[in-house]
């Protein structure tokens, strides 16, 4: 049998299908990485196939595929036919292009991506570095190097240890990032790193600053000398040991960054003024070592600050995963941590808790929360069969569930597996600066080594010639360069949040002002994000109030979001309390109460209709209701139909005037959701958008920025949830709704504090402002260094000098920043 349209397989199953990507199980690949290497091999020489991924821990294909050139039924017959071939042969496979699979060694291995986290990364070069050595082993295909998040995409046919081999080698240290508990394990070195450079950047301060004004008197007395001496050498080889570190490790691999940069001007400083100390010469340069260390070590501390906050989107997904789970062995409950829990486990799921893993329910009832998926407010009934995603809320019912993935399988782990993909993106701006760092550490070397052999061969001595080599290296140390960005950042983030708009990174204003389409989340963006009652029809005989005031009575024991909806509305309009004599929750349906000598029943339509209610009268009425995406509640007394509530998410005050506003800019508004298409077309002709894709997953959402991009659009998203995450992090410049979720906001690079989605064009004239200042600030950090190596190479400056120049241009840095207060 043939795969179908439906996506049916004799040889495996399809258990997830975009239009550019299928997921697919295939029994015969379990435990068996040489059948998944031979099918890797033989999927990704056929045109159409983009990319292939196997797990065959868990029998898992990802194929992304292009689906002009390979339609999805023609997909799932050759992988039929390929999966049956498999599973006849487990001999050596040759290929057309009669290659052998090697039995031995990494050649054998499937092609895989590994994440990692990587410590010990001081600047852009340090990633760059690693970056660089990584693509030059045979065995990588590919290797990305985040400096921001700290984070390695690996891909290639070699194994995990074998990639951390490689980046220790260097003086890093890369960490597995499989699972969150190991997510979380980095988290917490994140926080004791920032700890550790608090403290040296603290003494370095503290100790530098006498030494340096010792320095400045230029005193005669030995006394001085040795204080300074007693002073310095514990920021030099406490404080400044990682520099060290560093250095020598780098020139193990014949590398160098701004670490060997640092090493080596401090070193020469602090080894020459030893050495004179000793032999009872003047002429130490003890405050020109210890205040290069105090400086650059105060900027790392607030550089390691500001980079947490890129860290806080991926801690926020992280942390939606519970510590542990109560797994079932027979009838009895076991709580093991989430890492143990195996596919196929059957686990207990109790009301409040959140799901811990992916999978199905095998028995129960109750409704889960899961807006960080679908981005609908309005919480999912859940039972038998029905999925469940790791990380989601469970409500008031007990579930038993079980499991199908685990690990980075999860949707949740992909959900942070594309937000790491997706801010690993590098921008123009960025790439500028990654080639200047590239070569600019190896040239004020060179030109120091010049600087030194120029003037011995001119005849001065030794002395001289060192004073201005090391001039050189101390100069050229980048703070200016590192302070350029942020600074800008903070001073504009400071006046952005006087508007009510909160900037996280100076990339997005690269392309705030260029941007030419808008992309809006429904649910909490567009909307308030919370249900109300829109509609109230009564037809009882019975007076409108004293139909509220039964129905508020009886649904004032119900822990429904629903009822607490129609409570809500009923305080609104100050009905009295009356009591409630008798009361029946029938979950999945609604409720049964006596009230005040009445007969009342509550819920939706199939519930009254099979307690003997008439509901014809209402039918006409109920209908628009559902064409506006609104949810119906019926209410009957006695055994009559009595009312009908409508409960929907409504559009902000002003979104309609927002929207034309940035249209009138030159936008092109859309709407991307994960509601139906009845409810986004409703919403979206009330506020004048009209564009609109609906039924949009997370992943979705990124493929509609990916491809928006791919045409040429500079694309901005708006949203609230963890489900717009993802296409947040991937927009060319990303709003999130302030009231929204802490990985909304975390992930995007502004937040409208107030929720208003007015001050988008308001943010416009003020992220100019910012990039142009940065764009300052870089020109004249670049100008500086171009000028003063020069000067210093002309032994014009002397050491100090060079640490006073150097601490100069930072602060120009900071002054000029500081003149968006002005803006």
């Amino acid at each position: 049998m043939k795969a179908s349209d439906t996506g049916s397989l004799t040889h495996g199953k399809v258990v997830h299908a975009l239009n550019r990507r299928v997921r697919i199980i295939a029994p015969i690949l379990r435990k068996d990485p040489e059948r998944a290497c031979v099918l890797e091999i033989l999927l990704q020489k056929r045109e159409g196939i983009e990319k292939v991924r196997t797990v065959p821990d868990i029998a898992s294909i990802v194929i992304h595929f292009d689906p002009d050139k390979l339609p999805k039924t023609k997909l799932l017959s050759l992988l039929d036919a390929l999966l049956a071939n498999l599973g006849k042969k487990t001999t050596t496979v040759f290929n057309n292009a009669t290659q052998l699979i090697p039995a031995e060694g990494d050649e054998h291995l499937a092609e895989q991506e590994f994440n990692l986290s990587v410590d010990g990364m001081s600047c852009v070069s340090c990633a760059l570095l690693i970056e660089m050595l990584l693509n030059r082993d045979p065995r990588i295909s590919s290797a990305n190097v985040n400096y921001a998040t700290e984070t390695a995409t690996v891909t290639g046919r070699t194994t995990k240890e074998n990639v951390c081999m490689l980046i220790g080698n260097m003086g890093y240290k890369a960490q597995n990032l499989d699972s969150l508990a190991q997510r979380q394990i980095m988290i917490a070195r994140e926080k004791q790193r920032l700890i550790d450079a608090r403290r040296r950047a603290i003494l370095a301060g503290v100790l530098s600053l006498p030494v340096m004004i010792i320095g400045m008197t230029a005193p005669t007395s030995r006394f001085w000398h040795w204080t300074q001496h007693l002073l310095a050498t514990p920021i030099v080889l406490w404080a400044g040991w990682p520099f060290f570190d560093k250095a020598v490790k780098l020139a193990r691999q014949r590398a160098t960054n701004m670490d060997s940069l640092i090493a080596m001007g401090v070193g020469a400083s602090y080894g020459y003024s030893v050495a004179s100390l000793l032999a009872g010469k003047r002429g130490q340069y003890f405050d020109s070592a210890t205040g290069i260390i105090a400086f650059v070590l105060i900027g790392r501390y607030l550089e390691e600050k500001a980079k947490g906050k890129a860290h806080e989107a991926i801690r926020s997904l992280v942390d939606l995963q519970p510590q542990n789970a109560t797994v079932m062995h027979g009838n009895k409950k076991v709580l093991i941590s989430v890492d143990q829990v195996h596919v196929n486990d059957i686990l207990l799921i109790r009301p409040g808790e959140k799901i811990p893993t992916d999978g199905i329910v095998i028995d129960g009832l109750s409704t889960v929360d899961e807006s960080m998926i679908t981005g609908e407010s309005l919480p999912v009934v859940k039972e038998h069969g029905h999925h469940l995603v790791g990380g989601c809320i469970n409500g008031n019912g007990v579930l038993k569930m079980r499991v199908t993935a685990v690990g980075t399988d999860t949707v949740l782990a992909n959900i942070i597996h594309m937000v790491d993909q997706a801010q690993s993106s590098k921008l123009p701006i960025q790439k500028t600066v990654d080639r200047i760092s590239a070569v600019f550490v190896p040239s004020v070397i060179a030109v120091s080594s010049l600087t030194f052999l120029a003037w011995l061969s001119v005849g001065v001595g030794f002395r001289i010639a060192f004073s201005n080599a090391v001039a050189v290296l101390l100069i050229a140390c980048p703070c200016s360069l590192g302070l350029a960005t942020p600074m800008a950042i903070m001073v504009g983030t400071g006046q952005a949040a006087r508007r009510g708009v909160y900037i996280r990174n100076g990339e997005s204003l690269e392309m705030a002002s260029k941007l030419t389409t808008i992309v809006f989340d429904k649910t909490g963006t567009i909307t308030e994000g919370k249900p109300r009652v829109t509609d109230f029809i009564t037809l009882a005989k019975k007076s409108e109030e004293r139909i509220l005031t039964l129905v508020a009575a009886a649904e004032s024991g119900s822990e429904h979001f629903l009822a607490k909806t129609i409570v809500a509305y009923a305080q609104e309009h100050h009905v009295s309390p009356v009591k409630v004599e008798a009361f029946t929750n029938v979950p999945g349906h609604g409720i049964h109460a006596r009230v005040d000598g009445c007969d009342v029943l509550i819920g939706n339509r199939s519930w009254l209709e099979e307690s003997g209610v008439d509901l014809k009268t209402l039918a006409k009425r109920a209908l628009p209701l559902a064409e506006q995406g609104k949810t119906p509640v019926y209410v009957s007394v006695d055994g009559k139909v009595a009312a009908l509530f409508g409960i929907a998410d409504q559009p902000r005050a002003n979104a309609g005037e927002a929207i034309e506003r940035l249209r009138k800019l030159g936008l092109k508004p859309m709407m991307v959701t994960g509601d139906t298409e009845q409810t986004a077309r409703y919403i979206a002709e009330q506020v004048g958008i009209d564009t609109v894709i609906a039924n949009a997953k997370p992943d979705r959402k990124l493929e509609i920025v990916r491809e928006l991009q791919a045409q040429g659009n500079k694309v901005g998203m708006i949203g609230d949830g963890i489900n717009d995450a993802p296409a947040l992090a991937s927009a060319d410049v990303s709003f999130a709704i302030g009231t929204g979720t802490d990985v909304a906001i975390e992930t995007a690079d502004l937040t409208l504090v107030s929720g208003d989605i007015s001050k988008v064009a308001d943010v416009m004239e003020l992220s100019g402002e910012t990039l142009r200042v940065i764009k300052q600030n870089l020109f004249w950090a670049l100008g500086y260094n171009t000028i003063a190596i020069p000067v210093a190479a002309l032994g014009k400056l002397n050491p100090m000098i060079a640490s006073g120049a150097m601490a100069l241009s930072s602060i120009s840095v900071v002054l000029n920043s500081l003149r968006l207060q002005r803006k």
